[in-house]
Formats: structure tokens, C-alpha cells, sequence
């Protein structure tokens, strides 16, 4: 099954899952129900850390969940699966996913310090969905921004061509 957040960002051949970590659950947690798929595709754009560039297609098997604040250590959680990777993992780009989108370059840099790549909101629901329906899954991105002060406005002037991309992706598959 592939799938994306949709709204914005509808591609071509995927079905859209919702924007955010709770839209996007709810909704393949119930697709999953209907459908009972093998395995599971994102296909979807990111920001970057700054290890990767604007437009480079990346695939990852790791999400994780990791706010800002616990990178500060100003704040816990009792919550202890904040990284999925698939069984079948190779490549360790991780994925963060927050419903904020980070706009500050040294925190940007804080993350890719600890070993975090991108950044997009929905791919951690997909793992978590995922491993509970105990698929294999996947996620193939294309690098729309860097995560600083100009993370909106990036995002918008480069998502048309990183859309064309994905669609290009899910047309070879």
C-alpha cells in the first residue's frame, strides 16, 4: 500500500492518510483494517537537518518522535518507543516527526547531532502503524527545505517540483 498525508501534498497513485501524527494514525490504523496489506510506502517531502539537500531523494526505515525539548532536557516522557525502524532496516537516515515544524538553524543542528536526518510529520505514525499490524514499511522523501528560518517559505517555492518527483517515484513502482 502506498500512501502520503495528502491535503497539500496528494500524489498520484498513493492514498492520502491525513497531515500531522494524529490524522494520518487514525486514518491508515483504519485502511490497514479494510485493505490488510503486506507492506506499507510513504511517500512524502521533508526537511533537512542539513545532511541532505534540496530535492535529494531519500529512503528511510526509521521514524522517530523527538521534540525539541528533550534534546534541551527540559522535559520527559514516560513514553519509551520514540524510534521504529523496520525489521529489515539497512540504512539508518531517521526521520523525526513532530506536529512543528523547526525553523531554528542550531536546533536544526542539535538534532542532526544526535543522530536525527529529516524531519516530517507523518512517517512516525506509519512505523507505529506499521509494527503493530507487524508490516514492513518504508519511506521514500524528497528534501523540500532546511530546518532554519526559511523553512516556510522553502518549503513552498520547492514543493511542486519535490510533488513531480514523488509521483515519479510511485509511477516506477
Amino acid at each position: 500500500m502506498i500512501v502520503c498525508a495528502g491535503k497539500s501534498e496528494n500524489i498520484k497513485g498513493a492514498i492520502s492518510i491525513g497531515v500531522g501524527l494524529l490524522e494520518s494514525v487514525i486514518n491508515l490504523n483504519n485502511l490497514i483494517k479494510k485493505h490488510k496489506p503486506n507492506e506499507i510506502l510513504f511517500v512524502g517531502s521533508a526537511g533537512s537537518y542539513g545532511g541532505y539537500k534540496i530535492y535529494d531523494k531519500v529512503i528511510s526505515y526509521c521514524a522517530s518522535q523527538v521534540e525539541i525539548s528533550s534534546l534541551l532536557n527540559i522535559s520527559y516522557t514516560p513514553l519509551t518507543d520514540l524510534k521504529i525502524c523496520n525489521v529489515s532496516c539497512e540504512t539508518k537516515t531517521i526521520v523525526n516527526c513532530s506536529n512543528y515544524i523547526t525553523s531554528d538553524k542550531k536546533y536544526s543542528k542539535l538534532f542532526l547531532e544526535n543522530g536525527y536526518d529529516l524531519e516530517n510529520m507523518e512517517f512516525y505514525s506509519v512505523a507505529y502503524i506499521a509494527k503493530k499490524y507487524k508490516l514492513p514499511f518504508r519511506g521514500v522523501f524528497v528534501i523540500t527545505n532546511y530546518c532554519d528560518e526559511n523553512a516556510h517559505k522553502d518549503f513552498l517555492n520547492n514543493h511542486k517540483e519535490a510533488i513531480k518527483i514523488l509521483e515519479r517515484v510511485v509511477e516506477d513502482i
